[in-house]
């Protein structure tokens, strides 16, 4: 027996029945089909087609947006993996000819923006290129429509109709990668954030990676990105207070010694109890380390003087904000009650920001 030899003949009509028209060689060799029966099947005018090397699709049409997602998985999954989970199968079983296997790929770019619900991004039929996203070690070429996009370290896919869709800071940076206009960037990075599909410090933080913070459309759009995640951290804030029966605080203020030294500024402070929120909005930024690093040295030293001052200060993430919001009022709350059994903190002077 080669490599060519079906494993159970059957007729080819069995394969109208398959729920998704579109099959790998080994697949189709499951299903009984020959090397040969499938080129003749392929043949110009023929009622097959081969949409990727060793993938197959069995109608004469052009693909649907689904049978071209699985096609790309399909091509890039083919053959041995490099790390593949344990009792993963990576070939189509007798019982199983069809079940999709994708084990170490992942779309991305800007089909897998669409597939996160992306009003921003183009429809998947509109896409000439679908971005596939595998160990740096795969062998595989970019062919057809399927684009191939490399890394060290995969991360964790997130299923999306049933397809791995990697997540949404790094499909940012591959779909970045790729746009060369400003305009796109800008609402596909502002949807991100506007849209809670995730949080500013975690896109910078991918862009980063990819060294894409050079590009200045890409700088333009992340400023605008902060500046849109800041915003938003801040509604939160105001909507914890108010959902969570919080008392009102003084809101975005600068508190000073009397004719002494600026302390800081804060995102709201309960004068009565000493207690002060801070909103963290820092995102890293390449080629920005020293400044960084400063940046977190002044939130730190402000923080320590405030608190040998006897100001509590409550230090939120907006990530916090958008996935604890119920434990942060907590927190803040156990603060405003513990005021009662602390020294009084030294008299500041409150000033509007």
């Amino acid at each position: 027996m080669n490599h060519n030899t079906p494993l159970s003949p059957r007729p080819l009509r069995h394969l109208a029945k398959v729920h998704r028209r579109v099959l790998t060689a080994a697949q189709l060799r499951a299903h009984g089909v020959s090397a040969a029966e499938r080129d003749e099947q392929c043949r110009p005018g023929g009622p097959w087609q081969q949409i990727l090397p060793g993938v197959f699709l069995l109608h004469p049409g052009p693909p649907t947006s689904e049978e071209r997602l699985h096609a790309v998985l399909m091509y890039a999954t083919r053959g041995p993996l490099p790390q593949t989970a344990p009792g993963v199968p990576t070939q189509p079983t007798a019982q199983e000819p069809h079940r999709p296997v994708y084990a170490e790929v992942m779309i991305t770019g800007l089909a897998a923006l669409t597939l996160h619900g992306f009003a921003s991004a183009p429809a998947l039929l509109s896409l000439e290129k679908i971005d596939i996203l595998v160990p740096r070690m795969r062998r595989l070429r970019s062919t057809g429509c399927a684009r191939i996009v490399r890394t060290a370290a995969l991360p964790t896919p997130e299923p999306v109709t049933g397809l791995p869709v990697a997540p949404v800071p790094r499909v940012l940076a591959d779909a970045v990668a790729e746009l060369a206009d400003a305009g796109v960037v800008r609402r596909l990075l502002t949807e991100a954030v506007r849209g809670g599909h995730c949080e500013p410090a975690a896109v910078v933080k991918e862009l980063t990676q990819a060294r894409l913070l050079s590009r200045p459309h890409v700088v333009d759009a992340v400023d605008s990105l902060l500046a849109e995640g800041r915003a938003i951290a801040e509604n939160r804030l105001y909507r914890m207070v108010r959902e969570y029966g919080l008392p009102d605080p003084v809101w975005n203020v600068d508190l000073r010694l009397p004719g002494g030294p600026h302390l800081g500024g804060l995102d709201a402070y309960w004068p009565e109890q000493a207690v002060a929120v801070e909103l963290d909005t820092r995102a890293p930024r390449q080629g920005h380390r020293q400044d960084d690093d400063a940046l977190w040295s002044e939130y730190t030293r402000k923080r320590e003087h405030l608190e040998r001052l006897g100001i509590t200060v409550v230090h939120i993430t907006p990530k916090k904000l958008r996935d604890a919001m119920e434990q942060q009022a907590t927190v803040v709350r156990t603060a405003l009650m513990a005021a009662v059994d602390r020294d009084p903190a030294a008299y500041v002077v409150v000033l509007p920001r």
